[in-house]
């Protein structure tokens, strides 16, 4: 199995790391994309490579999307083709997790109507105007999407997400 995880300069570090890292302990292949080559820098200073570029994805070449959080959504979900690559996952109901702001690009991407979601309290209005239930728990899963409020429940996101390889 395949992870694409899609994220940009200033991510929230640990939203980052611990699912590709928990993926790989999985033994699944992970590539992060981002808009640009090179490396990207989180907001505690962790940097990661970039494996490819959005323009360069192939979205059925993965299984599973993943979307961190921290600022770079903000940038990801101006990009038309992270938002192709989100709508192709959910088109072909592929696994999809976005944790904290991650759900940006869920909600730019127009996928969210009548799911069951979670994400950080600042943007909680704009998953409800996107068309989604929101629920205020520290994960909630509704059917292939998982999702999350913030980096305290990464435990609960991990868990989730090995259990959807795992179905």
């Amino acid at each position: 199995m395949k992870a694409l995880i899609l994220s940009a300069d200033n991510f929230e570090d640990q939203e980052l790391f611990y699912p590709l890292n928990r993926l790989k302990e999985e033994k699944l292949i992970v590539k992060v994309a981002s808009m640009k080559k090179g490396t990207i820098v989180g907001e505690h200073g962790y940097s990661i490579k970039v494996d490819t570029t959005f323009d360069d994805v192939v979205p059925d070449g993965f299984d599973i999307l993943v979307l961190p959080g921290g600022k770079a959504p903000e940038k990801v979900r101006l990009d038309h083709n992270a938002l192709e690559i989100a709508r192709h996952f959910f088109d072909n109901g592929k696994t999809v997790a976005a944790i904290c702001h991650g759900a940006q690009t869920l909600i730019s991407a127009g996928v969210l109507e009548g799911r069951r979601a979670t994400c950080y309290i600042a943007i909680r209005d704009d998953l409800k105007l996107a068309g989604a239930i929101y629920e205020d728990r520290e994960v909630v899963v509704d059917g292939n999407l998982i999702t999350s409020r913030h980096p305290a429940d990464l435990y609960a996101f991990g868990r989730e997400l090995v259990k959807q390889i795992n179905v």
